[in-house]
């Protein structure tokens, strides 16, 4: 079981903003420390690019793309845990 995110005064979680390339798009992507982490080791095991991974989980997004990436993240924890 992956253990809770230490949300302590002594690490807070702070955005990082990082640009990335969207189907070709320059944006900017504003995510916890934690979330990058967790993207890239996705995108890793798939051996994809991370500019390719957020190509796909923005394709297949509802709302914005930062709460997407987190949901993204989350289902593939969840996934594994099962």
């Amino acid at each position: 079981m992956v253990p809770p995110p230490d949300l302590s005064a002594e690490t807070p979680a702070r955005l990082v903003k990082h640009s990335v390339s969207i189907a070709g798009h320059r944006t900017s992507v504003s995510l916890e420390q934690k979330f990058w982490d967790l993207i890239r080791a996705s995108a890793r095991r798939q051996r994809l690019s991370i500019n390719e991974l957020l190509t796909e989980i923005d394709a297949a997004r509802e709302g914005n793309l930062s709460s997407a990436i987190r949901l993204y993240v989350l289902e593939e924890l969840l996934e594994k845990r099962d």
